[in-house]
């Protein structure tokens, strides 16, 4: 790590912490004694105000209402945010308006060289949903669902959320404690435990027509509810390890709620443990055609019996193999 670099971390580093001593500097950067001491000597000469303290359990620490020295980009660092603003912008993230405004703020804190580089790089680098002919086209299908922001401001204030949804014409109201808000294959899935049924649930953003804070008379533990969420994933009645050809078809679509786990550190081998809802006839509907989908470079360990049924009625042939499958 470059001195100058080393510094930059450094300052950002002590102003995160109210309290450090010289072993902290030494153990974090892997520096020595003499090292850590000449640069906390160069950092206090940028401007930064630091307070010794003296004694046993002596150290250093930030005077308060301080400002801090300006914020100094290596080249690497400048490339490094370019490209990851590059490879996001097609990616149907929110705050659009705010990351096109940063992107100016950043040119013009650099050089006309730096500059020059980035406009190179622009026009060489293609990434995933890129328009080729105009790299810096936004499709609507970029766009970020008009409800995302509003979603993201609330969550940053309250975890628990009234969502209604809208899914082939029928509104349906949840009201969940969220758990995380993610992005998977340009969809944004919010992923909550569900207070009135107690069990994971997962909502695709796409569907959402409203969002509001929801108030709860008892707050329920994080903890509990995660522990409530592993009890029921416990309760595995689907099991099948798949291929290559398997898990390509996995990544072009599956069920919001299976996910997959590798099997091996090459990714070429996976398995997938879900529980079904055998009661529901739209969800055994939606797993007997996903399994069809997933091709023959699958390996069923076990299978509800009414699935497999399903299955049967669906291809209308006996496999060999079919009668040696465990189901419950």
């Amino acid at each position: 790590m470059k001195k100058v670099e080393r510094n930059n971390i450094m300052m950002r580093y002590m102003n995160n912490r109210a309290h450090f001593t010289i072993s902290e500097l030494m153990r974090e950067f892997t520096i020595s004694r003499s090292t850590a001491i000449r640069d906390i000597r160069e950092i206090e000469a940028m401007g930064m105000p630091l307070v010794a303290e003296v004694g046993r359990d002596g150290g250093y620490f930030v005077m308060s209402n301080s400002v801090l020295p300006a914020v100094r980009f290596t080249d690497s660092e400048v490339k490094a945010l370019f490209i990851a603003f590059m490879a996001t912008r097609n990616k149907q993230l929110p705050y659009l308006k705010s990351r096109q405004s940063l992107a100016e703020k950043l040119l013009g804190l650099i050089s006309e060289n730096q500059q020059d580089d980035l406009v190179l790089l622009n026009q060489i680098l293609l990434f995933e949903g890129t328009n080729p002919n105009n790299p810096d086209l936004l499709e609507l299908s970029d766009l970020p669902h008009p409800m995302l922001e509003k979603l993201i401001q609330l969550l940053l204030s309250d975890s628990y959320l009234r969502l209604t949804i809208q899914e082939d014409k029928v509104i349906k109201t949840y009201s969940i404690y969220l758990l995380h808000l993610y992005h998977e294959k340009g969809l944004w899935l919010i992923e909550g435990f569900d207070v009135k049924d107690e069990k994971r649930r997962i909502v695709l953003v796409d569907n959402l027509i409203d969002v509001q804070r929801y108030k709860v008379k008892k707050k329920l533990n994080r903890k509990k509810m995660l522990e409530k969420i592993r009890k029921q994933e416990k309760m595995k009645n689907l099991i099948v390890e798949l291929g290559p050809k398997a898990i390509a078809q996995f990544k072009k679509y599956h069920p919001l709620h299976i996910s997959i786990s590798y099997t091996n550190p090459y990714q070429t081998t996976a398995i997938i443990e879900a529980f079904i809802n055998t009661h529901s006839s739209e969800e055994m509907d939606e797993i007997t055609n996903w399994l069809l989908f997933l091709g023959d470079d699958i390996a069923v360990r076990e299978i509800p019996v009414e699935i497999l049924e399903q299955l049967k009625d669906r291809l209308h042939i006996f496999c060999p193999d079919i009668r040696s499958l465990k189901t419950q």
